[in-house]
């Protein structure tokens, strides 16, 4: 498949939403990772509509999804780089996606804060 350039402003943004969303599709049905995450992001909005929680909490709730889906898509990104120029082991293609998962850690470890920040009252 040949890359071609579209110049129109308009049908140009629209093939960049398709390719995203194709993206998207593609990592939450290949990534096992992304697959737990993105069950837990659904069960977690479940909740918050059991829970009733207020709009701050949405947002926070909701940003802490973004944040860890959207780190966890570049860690991914990085892994299959790493893997397509060096397929065999190498010291520092490891330390490079290890680098990479510790990333995706910040992000999960801030999302279980929220969380937990949201949720641990609701059962006080």
């Amino acid at each position: 498949m040949a890359f071609e350039k579209d110049n129109s402003f308009i049908t140009g943004r629209l093939k960049s939403v398709g390719y995203a969303f194709k993206g998207a599709i593609k990592l939450i049905t290949t990534e096992h990772s992304v697959m737990v995450q993105f069950s837990l992001a659904i069960i977690m909005i479940i909740a918050g509509f059991y829970f009733e929680i207020d709009r701050y909490e949405w947002m926070m709730q909701m940003l802490a999804f973004g944040l860890v889906l959207g780190i966890e898509s570049l860690n991914t990104a990085v892994e299959k780089i790493a893997d397509f120029v060096h397929p065999e082991f190498h010291d520092r293609i490891g330390f490079i996606k290890d680098i990479a998962a510790g990333a995706v850690l910040f992000a999960a470890l801030a999302a279980i804060a929220v969380g937990l920040l949201i949720y641990v009252p609701k059962f006080l």
